[in-house]
């Protein structure tokens, strides 16, 4: 990036924090601008069919899709082309700008509304998704879910509050899913999904496992560490909303609670998640007045190809140092004991310190090669057009050869063995093969497409609306002015955690990597 356009892009960002109607119109044309480059929903497909019909335009047990299913020929073996994923070096690259809080952060927030079932090959055409950013790793996907997590009490001081338990360090967490006495589920939480490979845990693990409203919160310590930082600031505000308001029973006090919480999060998306991947250095704000007029205000639903673009798993280093020990990875799946023993603040710094390996093929963990193989059968199975037809979608040049797709040779060789051109390239492979853009953790396509659906999604939740987050009556009525203040304060993980732990604050808790410098 030329030092012109740096210097800028910081009087930009310098004179949005301090006039902020200037704010709101860059904010709205970036925004506006990235969302428009592509068609907007509703989608006329879905995977329930090959042809436009009525059930997949309204039924959303079905995932939509971007474009038609495709036949692509001379489709290679599927070890084959997982085996392009698997590291080529004894040790993987690591990506300079991100976190491990990065990727923890993302499996968080996609867990949540991307939810392809997994039990049946044949049902990974189908999705159990709300299609909604609502935190239903949290609160759960079904209003019984919600009920089971919910402490339902009209005592005093305990009111909208979410169930929890407290350790013998006075640290909060998620009541345990599991009976101490055994390793069979606690009756009162019988409602909830069980926890995804779970048949593959073993009982110690599975009694370290947190009751919570998704079945892939339990997936790792990391992700646990997000919904109990959620869990606990929750049960901060409806303390505060109680105190407030001590006439309200106790569903007032969980419904204005999650309202606060939900918008908090979407900040937190927009502010700390989406500016960390974006590579200009442009402030962007989680401003919803950009939606409120914009042709691209739908109702979400959710893609196949987007469920397919988040499997982010080279991200993940094969070894994680924790409390300074190297542990391997699949140590803390489906293990929420390291999270316990070193307690929130801590968790938060060991993963905040630790740098995410690279993204893109050549760079997954041994262990995640078999995950990457599932993804590009599920690929096959929804018959996903070329890398190419989506390049085209996102207003990208269609790439003419390999050359095209990266600079790395050698990632050229491996591709030309498998694939005749571009043109057959599967969507999933093509875009992790490509380079990395400068300034952001993600390829040129990934970049492009979760932009566009993040912004698309994100900023349509039904509590960002004209009529009540923009309603001057209504916006005090579904947050409080309290709520609206909190809100105000939070543009960060790290917002949230000085309020719910222990952290001093003096070891650094971000997506970005403190030694990183923008190019």
């Amino acid at each position: 990036m030329s030092l012109f356009l740096n210097k800028l892009i910081g009087v930009v960002n310098w004179t949005g924090d301090r006039w902020p109607s200037f704010a709101r119109l860059v904010n709205s044309l970036a925004i506006n601008g990235i969302v428009n480059s592509t068609r907007n929903r509703p989608h006329p497909w879905s995977t329930v069919s090959d042809y436009i019909s009525w059930k997949g335009l309204t039924d959303r047990t079905w995932s939509a899709r971007h474009l038609p299913a495709r036949d692509l020929p001379n489709l290679p073996p599927v070890d084959s082309v997982a085996a392009l994923f698997a590291k080529t070096a004894p040790v993987q690259r690591e990506c300079a700008k991100s976190t491990c809080l990065f990727p923890a952060f993302a499996q968080y927030l996609t867990d949540g509304f991307i939810r392809t079932h997994v039990q049946d090959p044949e049902d990974r055409r189908k999705t159990t998704s709300n299609h909604e950013i609502d935190q239903s790793p949290l609160y759960g996907r079904t209003e019984a879910q919600t009920l089971a997590l919910r402490l339902c009490s009209e005592d005093e001081g305990r009111k909208g509050r979410l169930k929890s338990r407290t350790d013998d360090s006075g640290e909060e967490w998620p009541p345990f899913l599991y009976l101490r006495e055994g390793d069979a589920v606690d009756p009162q939480f019988a409602i909830l999904d069980a926890p995804l490979g779970i048949s593959h845990s073993t009982p110690e693990k599975r009694l370290t496992l947190f009751a919570v409203g998704g079945d892939r919160a339990n997936a790792t310590a990391q992700v646990s560490m997000m919904n109990a930082l959620f869990l606990r600031e929750h049960n901060r505000l409806a303390g505060l909303l109680e105190a407030q308001h001590p006439g309200w029973d106790d569903d007032h006090v969980f419904e204005v609670a999650r309202n606060i919480g939900i918008v908090m999060f979407i900040k937190i998306v927009v502010e700390e998640y989406i500016n960390h991947i974006s590579p200009q250095g442009l402030k962007l704000r989680a401003d919803p007045s950009c939606a409120w007029k914009a042709k691209w205000n739908r109702p979400n639903w959710i893609t196949a190809e987007f469920s397919l673009l988040y499997r982010w798993h080279s991200l993940v280093p094969e070894q994680t140092v924790w409390g300074g020990v190297s542990f391997g990875a699949w140590v803390f799946q489906l293990n929420n004991d390291p999270l316990m023993k070193s307690g929130l603040a801590k968790s938060f710094e060991y993963v905040g310190a630790q740098p995410t390996a690279a993204l893109g093929i050549g760079n997954s963990a041994d262990f995640l090669v078999p995950v990457e193989t599932s993804a590009i059968l599920q690929a096959r199975l929804n018959r996903i057009a070329s890398y190419n037809d989506y390049r085209a979608l996102v207003g990208l040049r269609r790439a003419q050869s390999f050359r095209d797709v990266t600079n790395d040779e050698g990632r050229q060789r491996a591709l030309a063995a498998l694939y005749d051109s571009p043109d057959t390239l599967e969507f999933y492979v093509g875009m992790f093969a490509e380079d990395r853009v400068e300034n952001s953790p993600l390829p040129t396509l990934i970049l492009k497409m979760v932009a566009i659906d993040a912004f698309s999604q994100a900023m349509t939740n039904p509590l960002l609306s004209q009529h009540i987050l923009g309603d001057p009556v209504n916006s005090v009525a579904a947050f409080t002015q309290l709520g609206l203040d909190e809100i105000k304060a939070t543009g960060s993980l790290a917002d949230i955690l000085g309020r719910n732990s222990k952290w001093d604050g003096k070891v650094p808790v971000a997506m970005t990597r403190a030694d990183w410098v923008a190019a």
